[in-house]
C-alpha cells in the first residue's frame, strides 16, 4: 500500500475539520448558505495554517448541487464527486510562483469566458498571487474587478504587504491565524489514535512548538519522530531527534540562579555547550522560558502561555518561588546578551557573563555603601577573598616587628647616624636633615619607611632613561682583523645595513639606501650626503655604522667620514621621462625599436 504522509492523508475535507480557524471557516458558511459570494477573495497569513485548503473546501461548497444546512458539501453530486475525484473542470489551481508573467495571465482570462459545464461557477485558485510580476498584477487588475457572472477568484498568499493595494481593494481579506500550541496538541493525539501510535504528552507539546504555529509543520515533525521512536513517541526521543534543548535545562538555571549558584550554572552551561548547542540558542531559550514564569505568575496572564496544561503547572510551581523584580531583570540581562551576541568576538564569554548576572540578582550585598558612593562589586568567592586578606595582614604585623637578636651575639658598633629624608613644611621639596643623637622616635617599634624604595630612585632620576638598543653606539670589537674589501663589497654591506636598521629608523635608511660611499685611501671610508638634515642624523649613529662596517668587511681598522656634498657634486634627479629621453639619446637602438613598435611612453 502506497504511504502518504500525515499533512496529506488527514488533510481537512469540511470547514469542521479545518483546525483553529473557527471564525474564518463560520463565515464562508454563512456566505454558502445565503448565497451571498464575492468575486474575489484574499486569504492571507503564515505557511501551514490551512489557506489552501480553505480555499479548496470553499469552491467545492460553492459547486455542490445541494449544500447541507451548515453550508457544507454534500460529497454525493456529480460536482462534488468530480472534485473528490481531481476531474473537476470548474476548479482550477495556478501557481503564481511558476506562472507570474503577463502570458499566463493572460492566458487565464482566456479561460474566464468559457461557462462552466457542471456546476454553477468557475473558482480559479491563485496560490502564492504575491509572485506575479507588476506587469502581470495589472493584466489582471480589470477582470478582477469585473469578472464573469460564473467566475471567482480565490487568491492566497503568506505576504499580503507584497500586494498592491489595487488588488487588495478588489477583494474580501481573510487573516488566517497561528495554531495554537493547544489545538496542534489535540489534532496530534486525533491523528495518533487513527494511526495507533502511543505517545507521551510532553513529547507532543515539543513538537507543536518547534512547529512555530503551523500544522502542516506539526504533522511533518510527528511523521519524523514517529520514525525514529518506531510508534511510541517519548519525550526523550523527541528531542534527541530534534536536537532540541530539555526545558529541565531552564528550570535548573533558575533555581540554581535563584540559590545564587554561580558555579553550579557554570558546569550547567558547560554541559549544555558539550551537547552542541549554541550559547545564544540557550539564553534566547531561557529569555523565553522566564517570560513564562512571568505569565504563570498572574491568573489573567496564565492563557498566554501556550504550552500544555502539565508545563503550565510547573510554570505556576517555579513562578511561586520567583520574585516579580528577578524575573524582570533577567529579561533585561538577557535581552542585552541578545542583542550583543552577534557582533561579539567572544560569545561564550559573553553567554557566562549574563548567566553571572542572572545569578547574583537575588545575592546581597557584600557591605552598605556610604553616602552617595556606589555599591561595591558582589564577590563570587568571599571566603577566598578574606582568607588572602587575612595572610596579608599577617605578612605586613611581621615584618614589623623588630629583629629579636641573640644574647651571645657580638655587640654591633653603633653605625654613625644616616641622614633621613623629611619634608620641608616651609618649602615643597626634599629636604636632607641629620637627627640629634638625643632625639627618639615617639614610636620605637614602628618600622621605619625608606623613601628610596618607594617609586623611582633618585639614582634613576640622575641617570636618565636607558636608551634603546638601536641608539647606543657600539665599539670596534675585532680590531686584530685586517681582510682586504673592494668598493663594491662596501656598497653591497652597506645596502645590506641599511635593509637591517630598525622601524623607527624607517625614514632615515630609505634615504640613506641612496648614498654610494667611496673609499678613499684604504681602509678609510668616505660617505657623501647631500642635505644637512641627513647628514646630522647619520653623526649620531656614525660609530655604529662603523661598528657594523667593520665586523661585516672583516676589517678593524676601517673608519668612516661623513660630509656634505658640495654644490658641484648633487646631481640632478631626473624625472622618468627626462630618464627614458637620456636612454634614447644614449641608444639609438632603443628609439629604433620604439618607432617599430609604435610605443609611448606610459
Amino acid at each position: 500500500m502506497e504511504y502518504i504522509v500525515s499533512a496529506r492523508k488527514y488533510r481537512p475535507m469540511s470547514f469542521d475539520s479545518v483546525v483553529g480557524q473557527a471564525a474564518l471557516t463560520t463565515t464562508l458558511k454563512n456566505a454558502v448558505k445565503s448565497g451571498k459570494l464575492a468575486h474575489a477573495y484574499l486569504f492571507c497569513g503564515p505557511r501551514g495554517v490551512g489557506k489552501t485548503t480553505c480555499a479548496r473546501i470553499f469552491a467545492k461548497a460553492i459547486n455542490c448541487m445541494s449544500p447541507t444546512e451548515e453550508g457544507e458539501a454534500c460529497n454525493h453530486c456529480e460536482s462534488c464527486q468530480a472534485f473528490n475525484e481531481q476531474r473537476s473542470y470548474n476548479i482550477f489551481e495556478l501557481d503564481a510562483a511558476s506562472n507570474n508573467s503577463v502570458e499566463n495571465i493572460k492566458a487565464l482570462m482566456d479561460q474566464t469566458r468559457i461557462p462552466p459545464q457542471v456546476g454553477r461557477y468557475k473558482v480559479f485558485i491563485i496560490d502564492e498571487v504575491h509572485m506575479l510580476s507588476t506587469q502581470a498584477f495589472n493584466a489582471f487588475l480589470k477582470t478582477l474587478e469585473e469578472p464573469p457572472a460564473h467566475v471567482i477568484f480565490i487568491l492566497a498568499t503568506t505576504e499580503k504587504h507584497k500586494i498592491l493595494p489595487t488588488i487588495l481593494s478588489r477583494c474580501q481579506i481573510y487573516d488566517f491565524e497561528r495554531m495554537t500550541v493547544p489545538n496542534i496538541i489535540n489534532h496530534l493525539k486525533m491523528v495518533a489514535d487513527k494511526e495507533g501510535i502511543t505517545y507521551e504528552e510532553d513529547a507532543l507539546n515539543v513538537i507543536a512548538e518547534k512547529a512555530d504555529g503551523g500544522m502542516r509543520d506539526a504533522l511533518s515533525i510527528f511523521d519524523q519522530a514517529v520514525s525514529f521512536c518506531q510508534g511510541n513517541i517519548t519525550y526523550a526521543k523527541v528531542i534527541e531527534d530534534l536536537n532540541v534543548l530539555d526545558s529541565e535545562n531552564y528550570f535548573s538555571i533558575i533555581d540554581l540562579s535563584l540559590q545564587n549558584k554561580v558555579s553550579d550554572v557554570m558546569v550547567l552551561l558547560n554541559n549544555v555547550i558539550n551537547k552542541g548547542f549554541d550559547g545564544g540558542h540557550l539564553i534566547s531559550g531561557l529569555a523565553s522560558h522566564v517570560r513564562n514564569v512571568l505569565m504563570a505568575k498572574d491568573a489573567a496572564t496564565l492563557p498566554l502561555l501556550e504550552v500544555s496544561q502539565r508545563q503550565a503547572a510547573r510554570y505556576q510551581e517555579q513562578a511561586q518561588k520567583c520574585p516579580t523584580q528577578f524575573l524582570y531583570k533577567a529579561l533585561k540581562i538577557m535581552n542585552d546578551c541578545d542583542i550583543n551576541y552577534r557582533q561579539s568576538s567572544n560569545k561564550r564569554l559573553l553567554v557566562e557573563l549574563t548567566l553571572i548576572q542572572v545569578a547574583q540578582i537575588t545575592q546581597e550585598d557584600d557591605g552598605a555603601s556610604a553616602g552617595r558612593s556606589p555599591k561595591r562589586l558582589k564577590s563570587l568567592f568571599k571566603k577566598l577573598v578574606d582568607k588572602s586578606q587575612t595572610a596579608t595582614a599577617q605578612q605586613v604585623a611581621a615584618s614589623a616587628k623588630p629583629v629579636q637578636h641573640d644574647s651571645q651575639a657580638v655587640p654591633q658598633q653603633p653605625s654613625a647616624p644616616k641622614p633621613e629624608t623629611t619634608l620641608n613644611p616651609q618649602h615643597p621639596v626634599l629636604n636632607t636633615q641629620h637627627p640629634s643623637p638625643n632625639t627618639q622616635s615617639s614610636t620605637p617599634n614602628a618600622p621605619k619607611i625608606k623613601l628610596g624604595n618607594i617609586g623611582m630612585s633618585f639614582n634613576a632620576i640622575r641617570r636618565g632613561p636607558e636608551k634603546p638598543a638601536y641608539q647606543r653606539e657600539p665599539e670596534v670589537t675585532n680590531k686584530d682583523e685586517n681582510s682586504t674589501f673592494s668598493e663594491e663589497d662596501v656598497r653591497k654591506q652597506w645596502l645590506a645595513m641599511c635593509q637591517r636598521m630598525p622601524q623607527q629608523m624607517a625614514a632615515m635608511s630609505h634615504r640613506m639606501r641612496n648614498i654610494q660611499p667611496t673609499i678613499t685611501t684604504f681602509p678609510h671610508v668616505e660617505v657623501v650626503v647631500d642635505n644637512q638634515i641627513l647628514l646630522d642624523q647619520m653623526q649620531g649613529i656614525r660609530k655604529r655604522i662603523c661598528a657594523t662596517l667593520a665586523k661585516e668587511l672583516h676589517n678593524g681598522n676601517i673608519t668612516v667620514t661623513l660630509r656634505l656634498a658640495k654644490a658641484e657634486e648633487v646631481s640632478k634627479i631626473l624625472s622618468r621621462k627626462e630618464l627614458f629621453d637620456k636612454i634614447l639619446k644614449e641608444n639609438p637602438a632603443v628609439e629604433h625599436l620604439r618607432s617599430m613598435l609604435d610605443l609611448e611612453m606610459a
